[in-house]
């Protein structure tokens, strides 16, 4: 599996979960502590986060960690 389309895939999950919770990509980096422009770069699958990254979104949105890569995953194999 190419990076770039885990990249993407990870992206269109994480922009559904957030739009679900209600919020936009400047609260979502406030609540993760990233900067205000990351989330974009990660829906638009231009950069790939990291394990602590994962954690941390998964905290902010609820949801545990395995089930984020778990959609990710599933958003790939379609």
């Amino acid at each position: 599996m190419q990076r770039q389309t885990v990249a993407i895939a990870f992206g269109r999950v994480l922009r559904e979960l957030r739009r679900a919770r209600g919020l936009s990509q400047e609260q979502l980096a406030s609540l993760g502590d990233f900067d205000r422009t990351y989330p974009s770069l990660l829906e638009r699958g231009l950069r790939t986060p990291t394990l602590s990254v994962i954690f941390r979104l998964a905290e902010v949105l609820g949801i545990a960690a395995s089930t984020l890569v778990a959609k990710a995953f599933e958003e790939t194999q379609k």
